[in-house]
């Protein structure tokens, strides 16, 4: 070693070098960033009972079971909707439906649609572009058909994937005769599986970020699978009708279904394997509400579906994979809802919380920690047709007790879930100091949804 060898006088050398370089210079990025990467993956009306890490039994779903292993999965937790446009405005801005100005479900026919992302309201990709990061959306959007609320306008650097609500088919990718399919703003006429497209995009979007390292990335990965129509592949449905020959047949479809999106997942992770981002990527797995019953999807145990305020409308898988952090197979049953993940990507970003959120971030839940109690829980869902004339209806949750409608013509009930948690006996009228407080917490609620409008200003 050269006698003018000094260690001390070589590590000044590399902290000064490491002072003036920018700090998104690759080789350096471990040294000069901690930051972590973000996958946020979201089903659609993927019920509580389709995943089998949560006990479901007559599917397999490896993967989503693999990240429960790795992982934290919660057991407790709900969307913030019983549909879809509502959940997934709050879980991109940290904010009730009503309050980012979606309360119902947006469509393509305007007199038929029930919300209007609020204009201006930074989006959970606004917050994080503006830190720094690379964001892209795949898959599903449903939170606005033009400008200005398409993913590109609404903070996303990338977008490839669907616009609408539903597809009429996953191999046409079109919705009423229209093409919502995109790249960026450009219309696409991609070939293939829905679920098969936005799996490979993923796929190409994180070897693109593990090429391109100079900036920590949030995708978000919003699959149509398994909303209706259920259309599996033919060799996942016989594989299946194989295994389980006595299988109703509108289940076995969704069972098939389920695991070929499960598979799909399972590629998305690989790759996030095989690129070497896996370590340095926190994984959230969940659903926008519960299944749809009528479509042969499970729930269990818990009552209800989809549109339902009953807790099969409302509980969704939610799982956590944060490596080196969250304890792997651990699991925690602390009642949250699914904007929560916004503010613990925020929190765990060195980002400012959203003024004014009601989302809490789970990150102490994650490290182990005690959370935060005495929560409510508020949710609202806005429809139209004769069964909802166009009304809402509302719930709430604080301390055990759910009161709640089941549609704006419906009575109030009133659960005390640690004694009910099936929802079976309906205790409105017993407990009348209960009722009280929660109706004036949840007109609390209200008020707060009707200061922002939920239809296009004119």
């Amino acid at each position: 070693m050269p006698s003018s060898y000094h260690p001390h006088f070589h590590g000044l050398l590399f902290l000064v070098i490491l002072s003036i370089l920018p700090a998104h210079t690759p080789a350096l990025r471990a040294a000069s960033e901690s930051r972590p990467n973000f996958l946020l993956i979201i089903t659609d009306d993927h019920g509580y009972g389709d995943v089998s890490a949560y006990g479901a039994k007559d599917v397999q779903t490896p993967h989503i079971d693999r990240l429960a292993k790795e992982g934290m999965l919660f057991t407790n937790m709900r969307a913030n909707c019983t549909v879809c446009s509502p959940s997934r405005a709050a879980i991109l801005t940290g904010f009730y439906p009503d309050r980012a100005g979606v309360p119902g479900v947006i469509r393509t026919q305007p007199e038929n649609s029930w919300g209007y992302l609020k204009p201006g309201l930074p989006t959970l990709a606004n917050r994080l572009h503006d830190a720094g990061y690379h964001t892209a959306a795949i898959g599903k959007w449903h939170l606005g058909l033009e400008s200005p609320n398409t993913p590109n306008e609404r903070g996303f650097d990338q977008f490839q994937g669907f616009l609408g609500d539903m597809m009429d088919s996953y191999t046409t990718h079109l919705r009423q005769g229209n093409n919502y399919m995109r790249l960026n703003k450009e219309k696409i006429q991609p070939q293939g599986h829905a679920t098969d497209l936005f799996s490979q995009w993923a796929g190409d979007y994180l070897k693109s970020r593990a090429s391109n390292g100079d900036k920590p990335f949030f995708l978000y990965l919003a699959f149509n699978a398994p909303h209706f129509p259920i259309e599996p592949p033919q060799e996942w449905l016989d594989r299946v009708k194989q295994r389980h020959p006595d299988l109703e047949p509108k289940r076995a479809a969704n069972v098939a279904f389920v695991e070929h999106l499960d598979d799909r997942i399972g590629q998305v992770l690989k790759t996030l394997d095989e690129t070497g981002l896996a370590k340095e990527t926190v994984v959230i797995f969940t659903a926008d509400n519960g299944g749809s019953l009528p479509h042969g999807q499970s729930n269990q145990p818990w009552r209800g579906g989809k549109q339902d305020h009953y807790d099969g409308g409302l509980r969704v898988p939610f799982i956590v994979r944060w490596p080196g952090h969250a304890a792997p197979g651990s699991r925690q049953d602390y009642a949250g809802l699914g904007f929560d993940s916004a503010v613990t990507f925020l929190e765990l970003a060195g980002v400012a919380q959203p003024p004014d959120t009601d989302a809490v971030s789970l990150v102490p839940a994650l490290k182990g920690q005690a959370m935060p109690a005495g929560r409510e829980l508020y949710f609202v869902r806005r429809e139209g047709g004769p069964e909802y004339g166009g009304k809402s209806y509302e719930a709430i949750i604080k301390d055990d007790w759910k009161l709640m409608q089941n549609g704006p013509y419906a009575p109030l009930e009133l659960f005390h879930l640690k004694d009910d948690p099936k929802e079976e006996h309906n205790v409105m009228g017993k407990a009348p100091k209960i009722t009280r407080e929660l109706s004036t917490a949840l007109r609390r609620h209200i008020q707060a949804g009707g200061a922002v409008p939920w239809q296009k200003a004119e």
